[in-house]
């Protein structure tokens, strides 16, 4: 990533180069006085790094998280934001939400993992990916209606999507933060696990979930998530029209044949994404 005086450290890709779970890629913030708030550098740097990723065949799953101590991202850059003119503001937001459709996008399985607050457009980002891990003791919230805003980076089109829209029409209306134990329980995580006291309990959680997706069969992952994301845009009909695409894309590939004949011969798969 270009170097920059804003920050003394900014994104980070950090690939984990074991034999065994080799194609992790973790996505490391750590842009610290401001909490990972989400300022102009540190958004274009992001949009950079995610663009990258885009079209890495090697990468399975990526996980998000973030290095400064209790946070995941605090959302808005506001001291940033209140310098920026109206139609400057416009066009950031529209960016903003630009970059999270890009990460919505990306064609492997993302996770976040939330072991701090995650507030407006911190909870935006974790909303983009696939899944999310979080720590009993994460915060995470819309809470841009206490700022006079509404979620404008996809929550108020995600959160609903997710969690149904009374739930989170209740949440973005009041502006209620939740703890990780109750967004399991509400569906806006997959996993909440105790803090420990390292203060890393979910980017654990969400690394042992990514090694669960890791020996699967990388083609077949990805258009499994195809076809749930872009199904999930449409009537029943069009999504099963949908589904039948992405699975003719497999029946060619060497995974499946390698899927199979494992099976047969009652042994582990050795998939190439092939």
């Amino acid at each position: 990533m270009k170097g920059s005086s804003v920050y003394t450290l900014k994104l980070q890709l950090r690939f984990l180069f074991s034999l065994v779970w080799l194609g992790i890629v973790e996505v490391l913030m750590c842009r610290e006085r401001a909490r990972n708030s989400l300022g102009r550098v540190f958004v274009g740097q992001m949009r950079e790094l995610v663009s990258s990723l885009h079209h890495d065949g090697a990468v399975r799953v990526v996980v998000f998280r973030s290095l400064i101590p209790g946070v995941f991202c605090a959302g808005a850059d506001l001291k940033e934001r209140a310098q920026m003119s109206n139609p400057e503001a416009e066009l950031f937001v529209h960016g903003l939400r630009s970059l999270m459709n890009d990460i919505a996008a990306l064609p492997m399985p993302t996770i976040a993992a939330v072991d701090g607050f995650a507030l407006g457009g911190g909870l935006e980002l974790a909303l983009a990916c696939d899944l999310r891990t979080a720590a009993h003791s994460a915060q995470m919230g819309l809470i841009e209606t206490t700022r006079g805003l509404l979620p404008g980076a996809g929550g108020s089109q995600r959160l609903p999507r997710m969690v149904g829209f009374a739930i989170a029409k209740e949440l973005i209306f009041t502006g209620r933060r939740v703890g990780g134990e109750r967004a399991a329980e509400l569906g806006l995580v997959n996993r909440s696990v105790p803090q420990n006291q390292t203060g890393d309990a979910a980017h654990k959680e969400a690394l042992s979930l990514a090694r669960e997706i890791l020996p699967q069969a990388p083609i077949a992952v990805r258009m499994a998530k195809v076809a749930m994301n872009r199904g999930s845009e449409v009537d029943i009909s069009s999504g099963m029209a949908i589904e039948g695409m992405c699975y003719a894309r497999l029946i060619p590939t060497w995974d499946r044949q390698e899927g199979m004949a494992a099976f047969i011969e009652k042994r582990p798969p050795r998939y190439t994404g092939e």
